[in-house]
């Protein structure tokens, strides 16, 4: 299914019905990370999955694509859906989007989960690592999308998820140039999201791998402690979907 928002086709999936659940993917990924989730969820809730602007199928909005206007897509979808509540799972990217939306809308969020995510902004270096990411993107796309989805988990997790790490790249290898710098951009002049998180106070909660390379687990370690969140630990690297895909899976069933 499709939306079109200033001028740009948003494409979505939505299956079942009532209690609606938004899961929103991460920078390099689709919609499509969330299929092995999606058959149970649906059966007892409704569950909407979003290509992000510049990902999936979905067009590009504008050279910047900032986490508030990502979250003002996902408004738009759900808005066209009719849906005025929904509990949210954010990875990575969509972690900072949920926390946008959350902002822009808090009355419409009945639940948060960020997974491999965080609500602090970037640090200086790592918004000169941005800068640099736009430049390799731009010279080279295919390399930096193969270094990049390789460096999100372990080397004994990219030999054993080997197929599906190749099945990701083959996919972000799809995406415009423009969108992935777009993407870029917008995570790297987000706002820190903290005080927003810790004024929430439906469900709320944190998914953390002890071995993220992006995320580090021990500044979520004492943030979940701080945002009253539940914390949920995992063994592996930034993407726990894919690397634990049995915990989450219960997980996800067990929210609401």
């Amino acid at each position: 299914m499709k939306l079109h928002f200033r001028n740009t086709d948003i494409y979505y999936t939505a299956k079942g019905t009532g209690n609606p659940l938004v899961l929103l993917h991460g920078f390099l990924e689709s919609s499509k990370i969330w299929e092995p989730f999606m058959e149970g969820l649906a059966k007892k809730r409704q569950v909407i999955c979003i290509d992000l602007p510049g990902h999936g199928k979905t067009g590009i909005i504008e050279e910047v694509h900032s986490m508030e206007l990502m979250a003002q897509v996902v408004k738009g979808v759900l808005d066209h859906l009719g849906i005025d509540k929904a509990t949210f799972v954010g990875h990575s990217m969509g972690g900072y989007v949920s926390l946008a939306f959350l902002e822009l809308d808090p009355q419409s969020t009945a639940g948060l989960v960020l997974m491999n995510s965080t609500p602090e902004e970037d640090t200086a270096e790592k918004r000169i690592n941005r800068d640099r990411s736009v430049a390799v993107v731009e010279r080279n796309k295919k390399a930096y999308i193969t270094t990049a989805i390789s460096g999100l988990v372990t080397p004994a997790n990219n030999l054993r998820f080997k197929a599906e790490l190749a099945n990701l790249r083959s996919i972000a290898n799809t995406f415009p140039t423009e969108g992935i710098t777009a993407a870029l951009k917008g995570m790297k002049i987000r706002t820190n999201k903290r005080e927003v998180l810790t004024n929430f106070k439906n469900f709320k909660a944190i998914i953390s791998g002890k071995n993220d390379p992006i995320i580090p687990y021990d500044s979520i370690e004492k943030l979940v402690k701080e945002c009253n969140c539940q914390f949920i630990s995992m063994p592996d690297g930034h993407l726990s979907y894919l690397e634990n895909y049995s915990e989450i899976d219960k997980f996800v069933h067990f929210i609401d």
